[in-house]
């Protein structure tokens, strides 16, 4: 049988396109429970949170598969707050326009699994305690300006730099640090009764 340029050309680039699919689907799974939480904690609702990351995740793959690997975890946390930003706008509208007309429809909604005890603790007045700071820290994330918000969960929760940061937020280094810096402080002035 004769060498065909043509055919091992088109057998790489084909085993190179499923290398990169298996890499990005790799990608995509180790960071979706991290994304969906922090889109979760921006928007209070899980539904719209689940639509916020999966969007994003589109986004990267059709816009940014064909980039090296390392640069994957930048450029989606850069297109995770962009779509949060943009649910905020779009929500404030249509809030808006629904209290005009409606009044005040917010309700919670709960999770049937928060219901359900962690078998992993034994001891029910140190497990009371670790849920009742949990919820403390829940409830003070939530009530963090967006943007103070965005810098605490891409430094603490996804370990990235301030550059890597302030790409994500598309600032700059220095609102990246104040940012930060304001929301550590607001968080240990509401949290100081739950940790030392």
């Amino acid at each position: 049988m004769r060498y065909n340029p043509v055919t091992a050309i088109c057998a790489i680039t084909e085993d190179s396109r499923l290398n990169t699919a298996q890499t990005i689907d790799q990608f995509l799974s180790a960071i979706e429970k991290r994304a969906y939480r922090m889109a979760v904690i921006a928007t209070s609702n899980r539904d719209d949170a689940l639509e916020i990351v999966q969007e994003a995740m589109i986004k990267l793959v059709t816009r940014y598969g064909n980039k090296d690997a390392e640069h994957w975890g930048p450029l989606f946390h850069r297109i995770l707050q962009s779509t949060i930003r943009d649910w905020y706008r779009r929500s404030k509208v249509r809030n808006g326009l629904r209290h005009f007309f409606f009044g005040n429809t917010d309700e919670k909604e709960n999770d049937p699994m928060d219901e359900f005890a962690d078998p992993a603790q034994t001891e029910p007045d140190q497990q009371l305690k670790e849920q009742q700071a949990m919820q403390a820290l829940d409830a003070a994330l939530h009530n963090l300006p967006l943007r103070q918000q965005q810098a605490f969960l891409l430094r603490q929760w996804e370990g990235l730099d301030v550059k890597q940061t302030a790409a994500a937020m598309d600032c700059s280094t220095g609102s990246v640090k104040t940012h930060y810096s304001r929301a550590i402080a607001a968080l240990r002035n509401q949290l100081e009764d739950h940790w030392p």
